[in-house]
């Protein structure tokens, strides 16, 4: 059995004048919700083995929060999850997917997307939290059976659907 993790970057500040969308840090919300998500990374036990972040600064600075709480793995930063969809997210997961579990620090819509798209079963409740959206900070967690080299759209059962408001 195998775990992809995808979680969304935390909450970040609205760019100032003349900044790129790429270069917006995280609010003070933001890292206050990124540490405590990795605290609840921690205490669930979930640990990838791999973490796939867009190089943007708001998925850096969540990432970096995350890992002041919990172990990340091996760390593989990816320009392409900045403008990538959700087919080329899950392209990136099968190409990098030697272990067991991924952790993929992104973007919306294409977080939202790609955990719609490859869950074909799950937790209700998951399920029903997950059809409300992906707001920032949130973590979908999605069992397949076999290796995520091999992860199919369908394929996978959404176990949980975290928010820091949540748990």
């Amino acid at each position: 059995m195998s775990r992809l993790f995808l979680l969304r970057h935390a909450k970040a500040g609205w760019a100032l004048p003349g900044m790129r969308d790429f270069d917006r840090p995280l609010d003070a919300t933001g890292h206050a919700d990124a540490e405590a998500m990795g605290a609840q990374m921690r205490h669930r036990g979930y640990v990838p083995d791999v973490t796939l972040c867009s190089n943007a600064r708001r998925a850096r600075e969540t990432l970096e929060d995350i890992a002041g709480q919990a172990d990340t793995g091996r760390v593989i930063f990816c320009d392409s999850l900045y403008s990538e969809d959700a087919a080329g997210y899950l392209a990136l997961i099968r190409e990098n997917s030697d272990s067991g579990s991924i952790l993929v620090v992104g973007h919306n819509p294409m977080m939202e997307d790609l955990a719609g798209a490859v869950a074909g079963g799950g937790n209700a409740s998951a399920r029903s939290t997950l059809g409300l959206g992906f707001p920032t900070s949130a973590l979908a967690v999605i069992a397949f059976a076999g290796s995520l080299r091999n992860a199919l759209p369908g394929g996978g059962y959404l176990e949980a659907f975290h928010t820091p408001a949540t748990g």
